[in-house]
């Protein structure tokens, strides 16, 4: 068994060792500051976070996977940036997964035995049928986590690229893998809860991943969402939007366009910008590998 005593996130935080007679200013006060400690430590991975987008994006580019796999808050952190990558990125479902220990059961409700079982974790890659074309992220906000490590060297066995994020120094026995984001957030504020920083930190890695990786493939053009998929009034709004700044066209005929091109807001631009139908577009962006940038800068059809 390992010694968790010297982990960070099992320590007390001598800032909130006064919690219970604080006010609720005093601890919003309090929690606050703590979350910029969260901030500055992912600012301090910026150059492994950097490695993981542009593997993930390499990935993607070859028709590969992202899995996220945790347990607890951890597990919840990966299963809900995996879906916000369709409506946002116009991605397959299948694109990005988040893997939970205890399975979807697990999201809403508290299941923390499953957590322990290595076997779990590595049958749930297999399940999975991951290759050596995808990239598995195994995140662990105390370092520990059975199933994680499972999944993670199962994973590497068949080949996928590994990634380890965790909120504590390194540490025996931990998982090899290709990059760890070491995220050092400290104690909490409310001892041994890892959904607050280092949860804090978590999240914000992994909308870094996701977004860099879906920006380094094409799915934006200048900071605008250009393939979302409009698959709801708020969506249809947005998509219309983007056409109408990138196109200079009213609002009505930005709609109308939209609706030209199946809801495809990418494809909306390259018809109106070079004339095209929306299977000209179409054959026009895949030449450009989802590339908006591109496609409209090539002059060949």
């Amino acid at each position: 068994m390992i010694d968790r005593s010297g982990f960070l996130t099992e320590q007390r935080l001598a800032e909130s060792m006064g919690l219970d007679a604080m006010s609720a200013r005093q601890i919003v006060q309090l929690m606050h500051e703590q979350d910029i400690v969260a901030a500055q430590a992912v600012g301090r991975v910026g150059d492994e976070l950097a490695r993981v987008v542009d593997m993930v994006a390499e990935a993607f580019g070859r028709g590969g996977r992202l899995f996220y796999v945790g347990a607890g808050t951890s597990g919840r952190l990966g299963v809900l940036d995996a879906s916000e990558c369709p409506p946002t990125f116009r991605a397959d479902p299948s694109m990005v997964q988040g893997i939970m220990a205890g399975g979807n059961t697990a999201v809403f409700s508290a299941a923390e035995d499953v957590e322990d079982s290595h076997e779990g974790g590595a049958g749930a890659i297999d399940e999975k049928n991951v290759t050596d074309g995808d990239v598995v992220v195994g995140i662990a906000a105390g370092g520990t986590t059975p199933f994680v490590h499972g999944a993670l060297q199962q994973a590497k066995r068949r080949g996928a690229k590994t990634v380890f994020i965790t909120c504590v120094a390194a540490f025996t026995n931990e998982p090899v893998v290709d990059v760890v984001i070491r995220l050092l957030t400290g104690p909490e504020v409310l001892t041994g809860s890892t959904r607050l920083k280092a949860g804090t930190a978590t999240k914000l890695a992994l909308n870094m991943i996701t977004t860099g990786a879906m920006v380094r493939i094409g799915k934006c053009y200048e900071n605008l969402m250009v393939d979302l998929a409009a698959t709801n009034q708020k969506l249809w709004d947005r998509g219309a939007r983007i056409i109408m700044q990138l196109t200079d066209l009213p609002r009505p005929q930005a709609m109308q366009l939209l609706r030209d091109a199946g809801g495809h807001v990418k494809c909306a631009i390259v018809m109106h910008h070079l004339g095209l139908d929306l299977t000209g577009a179409k054959q026009r962006l895949e030449q450009a590998r989802g590339q908006l940038r591109r496609a409209l800068q090539d002059q060949a059809p």
